[in-house]
């Protein structure tokens, strides 16, 4: 899982918990996307949470699944849910971020969830 910015043609992507560095934590991550940014307009600083799962057996065989949840990163903190990025993660449907919602909010559009609904899908 991690978080994809448009405008900055698909980062920080894979590298999301360690974006900037190695011995980072969620503040140093936000403000470098942050950072990242600014040059940007707020209509350019679209943002996706992607999740790919794949499994993968002993005889090789895989099955890949996976799920998105679009917003727009802003420079600003709300809510206190979460973790990571969800205080930035602007979830424009919802009209609020990924860290000021509930769980049942988030667990409707959950980036996660989609992927493992999908990865179940393919297997039944």
């Amino acid at each position: 899982s991690g978080i994809a910015a448009d405008a900055l043609g698909g980062r920080p992507g894979v590298y999301s918990a360690r974006y900037a560095g190695p011995d980072c934590d969620d503040e140093a991550n936000n403000q470098k996307l942050i950072a990242d940014l600014a040059a940007f307009p707020p209509e350019q600083r679209t943002v996706h949470y992607i999740c790919s799962l794949v499994l993968i057996w002993p005889d090789g065989r895989t099955v890949t699944a996976e799920g998105s949840c679009d917003g727009v990163l802003r420079d600003f903190y709300a809510g206190h849910n979460g973790f990571g990025y969800d205080p930035l993660f602007y979830v424009p449907d919802k009209g609020k971020t990924m860290a000021e919602m509930s769980m049942e909010e988030k667990n409707e559009i959950s980036h996660r969830g989609k992927a493992l609904k999908k990865l179940v899908e393919v297997l039944s």
